[in-house]
């Protein structure tokens, strides 16, 4: 953490310190999200974040609800509730072609009694961004409310969700914009291409299926129960218009993102005032062939008539306004032959179904193979070899197959299967939900992932093995099996005598190595790439069990009662261990000099007792009440049962509490819990 560079026992000075803290922390948003132009690094703004919550740890009557420490708090305990909107949010009419939007034009002319001769509609012309749409209501200029679009009624209340993303301003910065009284915002939450595969390569690392585009990816982070995981998969917000406004009348739309701009809500930097609708036509086609150029994904623009007075002339349909329409750009698809359907060996052991097409030009791009995900997803649009398919740049990034043609199928192919065996290997292959794996760590296509997974930061930190040299020394048989990597410093000999190496490199690779033996046990852990354990659950495994055999005798039941593990997870570890190669290789690690450093307990003064916790601590985050009971020997559980001891209740409890009081379990408030643990 952190040191809070104020006398920790000086209330004025730590709340001087705080507001300054906050400014900065805003004031890098803002440069961030709304100008694009950072005025500080990552590193520099985490620094001062966690200086913050040190502050505010320490002095918690200094917390305020728009301070940046706030973005994410307790995770939701079940299902979202509902959101009524105070105005319906209506979807867009759509158009395909430039007689379509003619044709839009000329239905707005005759809605507003215009006739030729007389001036132009004014339009502007902006990104239909491929998100989420939200709603961000802000009472007396604080965040008040966040909800997803829903049925355009009623949507999920999703609160913490969407103040877990720091695009969102958590308190509009009143200026020459006067804020409203209460006003709902709208937006398009979204996430950038970059990041996007970034997430790809985190969930394909962590053993968990790929998403398929952006979208895709936005939508379960925002429906994550825990706003932690939403607020890691750094998601934007741009702001496109608003919902009910009490106290304050807009004149037009420009005004409006104007208006969002200087209170903070990031807006588009592509938007284009367009006198009439040929103008706004050429917009369209110009960022149409800017689209691969653009750091998010845009399947189209909007249109809408820029003076609010005319909108509200027109009106609206049941569906959608009469003033706006969405433009689509050209749809991304072709058809093509699948000439063969195989499957292929992922670093973590999952077997994808790949489709080998007939090359076909998609958007430019000539595509010779598209994903089809999963067994499941085959057998449902029934794709075969020969058939003619549908084939999409799916979010502009993974080919995919859409649909079948049906009309084109010859004879009566076979039904694709999944293999029995690994198809790279001859391995065991395992299936687990909707997903197969080959249970053979020593698979060569798995390898290269694993020892990558093995040398990584997060793991062992080795440097010196990049891919390349990881290609080579397999190829050469210096790497066989994971554990290979330990023996290395034996063999500087046969490195040297390989092309592109030297004395001084072997020496350098066998220092990193040596220096590595010795490691923590969640980085261990991780380091053994089990299907679906990541750099979080590996923390949590490290945490509860002081060693690794107790690890690997764990049953799935066990596992569960581990906040943050459910039952896939527990088969899925369990498996692992239960697996003879696997323990072998671990074994073989360990023999090498490799010295997994476990976490030392305190004490075992709360062993043999079970805790749940529910609400939000005051003066400890869940992480650090945690800590501290695991730390004493105690653990901690995520589901109220009979062999629960102690249910810790901060404020708004979830349903854990009542449940705690049916079957009897203690309850314990914030200072008894303190007590309990000798942090009073």
């Amino acid at each position: 953490m952190a040191s809070v560079p104020v006398e920790i026992d000086d209330p004025k000075g730590a709340r001087a310190r705080a507001e300054v803290l906050r400014r900065e922390l805003v004031d890098a948003n803002r440069h961030y999200y709304v100008l694009d132009a950072p005025v500080i690094s990552d590193a520099e703004y985490d620094a001062k974040l966690r200086e913050l919550r040190d502050i505010e740890e320490r002095y918690p009557e200094l917390v305020s609800p728009d301070s940046p420490t706030c973005r994410v708090g307790a995770p939701v305990e079940g299902p979202f509730p509902a959101h009524r909107h105070d105005e319906p949010m209506l979807s867009l009419d759509n158009a395909f072609n430039e007689n379509e939007v003619r044709d839009f034009d000329a239905r707005v002319r005759k809605g507003l009694g215009l006739v030729d001769g007389d001036l132009p509609v004014e339009y502007t012309v902006e990104p239909k961004y491929d998100g989420v749409s939200a709603s961000l209501v802000y009472v007396n200029e604080r965040y008040a409310i966040g909800a997803t679009r829903g049925d355009g009624t009623t949507g999920e209340d999703i609160t913490a969700q969407l103040r877990a993303i720091r695009a969102v301003p958590l308190c509009l910065d009143a200026g020459d914009f006067p804020v409203p009284a209460r006003i709902e915002i709208r937006g398009e939450v979204i996430l950038p291409r970059s990041r996007f595969e970034e997430i790809n390569e985190e969930q394909e690392r962590d053993g968990l299926p790929r998403f398929a585009n952006p979208r895709n990816a936005t939508a379960g982070s925002l429906r994550q129960l825990d706003p932690a995981v939403t607020a890691r998969r750094r998601l934007h917000l741009i702001g496109w218009g608003v919902g009910a406004v009490e106290g304050h009348v807009f004149s037009t739309h420009v005004e409006i993102l104007e208006s969002l701009k200087a209170w903070g809500v990031p807006v588009s930097r592509d938007l284009v005032l367009c006198e009439g609708i040929e103008p706004a036509i050429e917009a369209h086609h110009g960022l149409e062939k800017r689209r691969d150029d653009l750091p998010y994904e845009v399947d189209g623009v909007v249109i809408k008539v820029n003076d609010l007075a005319l909108r509200d002339r027109l009106g609206r349909t049941a569906r959608h306004p009469r003033w706006a329409l969405a433009y689509k750009f050209a749809a991304r698809q072709a058809t093509t032959r699948v000439n063969d359907i195989i499957v292929q060996v992922g670093r973590t052991g999952i077997l994808t179904p790949v489709a080998v097409l007939e090359p076909v030009s998609i958007g430019g791009v000539t595509v010779s193979r598209a994903t089809l995900h999963t067994a499941g997803e085959i057998e449902a649009k029934d794709v075969r070899r020969g058939d003619t398919v549908f084939v999409q740049r799916a979010g502009d990034v993974i080919p995919a197959v859409v649909s079948v043609v049906r009309e084109k199928r010859q004879g009566r192919p076979r039904k694709f299967r999944m293999p029995g065996k690994c198809p790279r290997c001859g391995g065991e292959v395992q299936q687990v939900g909707a997903y197969f794996y080959c249970l053979n760590t020593s698979c060569p296509d798995q390898l290269r992932g694993r020892i990558l997974q093995l040398t990584s930061r997060q793991a062992f930190d080795i440097t010196g093995l990049g891919t390349r040299k990881i290609d080579q020394l397999i190829e050469a048989n210096l790497l066989e099996e994971v554990h290979d990597v330990f023996s290395l410093p034996d063999r500087q000999a046969e490195l040297v005598a390989l092309e592109r190496w030297e004395e001084k490199s072997a020496r350098k690779l066998a220092e990193e190595i040596e220096k590595a033996r010795e490691v923590l046990f969640d980085r261990f852990l991780l380091a053994l790439s089990i299907p679906g354990v990541g750099a979080t659950v590996s923390r949590l495994l490290a945490d509860r069990y002081g060693g690794l055999d107790d690890l690997a005798a764990a049953g799935e039941e066990e596992l569960r009662e581990i906040e943050g593990i459910g039952p896939e997870l527990a088969t899925s570890i369990v498996r692992f261990f239960g697996e003879t190669h696997n323990r072998a290789n671990i074994e073989r690690m360990l023999a090498a000099g490799v010295r997994p450093i476990y976490r030392r307990k305190l004490s075992d003064e709360l062993a043999g007792r079970t805790f749940v916790l529910t609400g939000t601590l005051e003066s400890l985050t869940r992480d650090q009440a945690k800590e501290a009971i695991i730390d004493r020997g105690g653990r901690v559980a995520s589901s109220m049962s009979k062999k629960t001891t102690y249910v810790v209740v901060g404020r708004d409890p979830g349903a854990k509490a009542a449940r705690a009081e049916k079957l009897g379990v203690e309850r314990l408030d914030e200072a008894a819990f303190r007590q309990l643990v000798g942090l009073a």
